[in-house]
């Protein structure tokens, strides 16, 4: 996979996408880096730490989040995307499931992260597919109405898929996202995570997206900011399932994680210093 202008080896490698939200009310760092100074300086952090791609949202996707509007999105996250393709050169994504949004900043990104699965902005595809953009693609749904948790989420996903094909955005170009924290249950949660070899099935490299969020609180009984340990447990496990990229708010650390569990899996890569 190309995202900008780089090779991603997505059957053989992993990699780190950070996350940097300039809003004000995301559940984990909701406000730290809503100034452009502070988004910056934390975005050469990321890099220096080994991040491969970064994430820029502008609304909270964090449940009851605040809904703001296409414009005050546009505002929040234009000059941020501008002074970062100014000053870094790996490629940048933008969080958004609003097809206005990455419309006015398409020339200033990579990548196009969509934790509507396409299903929620009906111009959303036609933009995608426009653009020639690679996207990542999530499961949500507007509520937990599961028959059968697991052959609900992939016939979603699927669907997601058909409307991609139906708009004309290649296969190639897609980035499975099972929907860690979005109308699951802990349980079917864990469920998303354990079973990302199976998404992998469905014939798009995956994301696994948990650092931080309210499963790791809910099974270890950790607030936000000592859900560390528990994160790194998820990325060990996304790793061995199959993932191609792991979102993170904490780059160096799921980094090493990363390194090592490869090197476990991939014992054979060491052979040659026997």
């Amino acid at each position: 996979m190309i995202i900008g202008g780089k090779h991603f080896d997505t059957e053989r490698g992993v990699y780190l996408m950070g996350i940097l939200n300039v809003t004000p009310d995301s559940f984990s760092d909701g406000g730290r880096y809503d100034n452009l100074d502070r988004a910056l300086f934390h975005a050469e952090e990321m890099i220096r730490q080994g991040v491969d791609i970064i994430d820029v949202g502008g609304e909270s996707t964090r449940p009851n989040h605040v809904k703001i509007s296409d414009q005050e999105e546009i505002d929040r996250v234009a000059p941020v995307l501008e002074a970062l393709r100014k000053h870094v050169s790996i490629p940048l994504s933008l969080d958004s499931y609003k097809s206005s949004v990455i419309a006015a900043n398409l020339h200033q990104i990579d990548l196009i992260n969509d934790v509507w699965g396409l299903k929620m902005d009906p111009n959303m595809a036609k933009v995608i597919a426009d653009s020639g953009l690679p996207c990542c693609l999530m499961h949500n749904r507007r509520a937990p109405d599961y028959t059968s948790f697991w052959d609900d989420l992939l016939l979603d996903l699927k669907e997601t898929l058909h409307i991609a094909e139906e708009a004309g955005i290649s296969k190639e170009k897609i980035i499975l996202d099972g929907g860690v924290g979005f109308q699951k249950n802990t349980e079917e949660n864990l469920t998303v995570i354990n079973r990302t070899d199976q998404l992998r099935s469905l014939g798009c490299p995956v994301m696994v997206a948990v650092s931080r969020k309210s499963v790791i609180g809910n099974v270890l009984n950790r607030e936000v900011q000592d859900r560390l340990l528990g994160t790194l447990a998820t990325t060990a496990v996304g790793v061995m399932k199959g993932a191609s990229f792991l979102r993170v708010h904490d780059v160096f650390e799921n980094g090493e994680v990363i390194r090592m569990t490869k090197s476990i899996l991939e014992e054979s890569i060491w052979t040659r210093f026997k």
